[in-house]
């Protein structure tokens, strides 16, 4: 049985303190995930000053005024609390890992020796962050919102030829609508991303509910991503398309469920669990009424009930048509 990795997004929903970060840690730890995950970044390396807000952030923030600037300002990590962060998590025992969304934050998260990079889909057309990520060759998940086959195909050559290995390449499906539409989520897609690239696919969540990612583990996803909140009545860009604590729990275990019941090998068997169910749910030939020694046996005094420890029915066309060996009573397995 291969483990799904599932990784709680926190992302900004710290709201820029770094004890809400904390607070979000906690609950990580009691879902039971395997990675959370932040985001690095500096307002003024990622934005222009004058870049408008998304649709949706102008939405959640309630804020049609602010800039992009103005709002990512204020949901900045600084390196110190990088490093309170990364030690919580160590105390916590949950893995810390991040998105960069700038070459000064690649290079920061670099000098943290994570292992473990996240390409957002907002960069998958971006050459030289391609390029930079690609030069460690460590585990990265490439996110594919916003794409078509020929935008991943040209971010996997680009990670490729930059010096990424294939073995360290992991595709994520997803929609970058928050939140994304039932009808647009289109999960099959992680099919189209493992049989063109032969790699490991996953799914990035941004629909409401947990229903979706689970769904994704049963289609074979092998990465699941899912922003979380402590609670979505915050004011901030992704609290309305996250997940609250319980809900977050809950889609863990509905996981951990669903990767074992994928897990077998493929074949149609008997498993041994349900094996000692086989003489009881089963039926035999039985007696449908007193039957006397020679009398031939027929459709007429034979019949078919549980348990099935006699003869079983598929021998139907055998047993009618011969003598009885012996007396039976109703309701007395048939023997030959």
């Amino acid at each position: 049985m291969k483990h799904v990795t599932v990784i709680a997004e926190a992302g900004v929903n710290h709201n820029g303190s770094i004890e809400l970060a904390k607070q979000l840690v906690d609950k990580a730890v009691e879902a039971g995930v395997d990675y959370i995950k932040f985001q690095t970044f500096k307002a003024s390396k990622l934005v222009t000053k004058a870049a408008k807000q998304a649709e949706y952030q102008q939405k959640n923030i309630g804020k049609e005024g602010d800039s992009q600037y103005q709002m990512l300002k204020k949901l900045e990590l600084s390196s110190e609390d990088h490093e309170v962060l990364i030690a919580y998590c160590k105390e916590k025992g949950i893995k810390f890992f991040s998105t960069a969304f700038d070459f000064d934050s690649i290079e920061y998260l670099h000098s943290l020796n994570l292992g473990l990079w996240k390409i957002p889909s907002g960069e998958v057309t971006n050459y030289p962050f391609l390029k930079r990520v690609a030069s460690f060759n460590e585990k990265t998940i490439l996110s594919t919102g916003m794409c078509d086959m020929v935008d991943v195909r040209a971010a996997v050559e680009a990670l490729y030829r930059n010096g990424l290995s294939k073995e360290n390449l992991i595709l994520l499906h997803c929609n970058t609508e928050y939140p994304t539409p039932f009808e647009d989520v289109n999960l099959k897609a992680m099919d189209a991303l493992r049989n063109e690239f032969g790699v490991e696919v996953g799914y990035s969540d941004h629909t409401k509910g947990i229903e979706v990612p689970i769904a994704a583990v049963a289609l074979g996803a092998m990465v699941i991503e899912k922003h979380f909140t402590l609670d979505r009545n915050m004011e901030g860009p992704d609290h309305k398309a996250s997940l609250e604590p319980d809900e977050l729990k809950a889609m863990v275990s509905a996981i951990r469920h669903i990767e074992k019941a994928v897990g077998g090998d493929g074949t149609k068997h008997v498993s041994e669990s349900e094996r000692k169910n086989i003489a009881i749910a089963r039926k035999s030939i039985v007696a449908a009424r007193d039957i006397k020694k020679g009398e031939i046996l027929s459709e007429d005094n034979l019949t078919v009930k549980r348990p099935g420890t006699g003869i079983t029915p598929m021998r139907w066309e055998e047993v009618v048509g011969t003598k009885a060996v012996r007396d039976f009573n109703e309701e007395e397995l048939i023997e030959l």
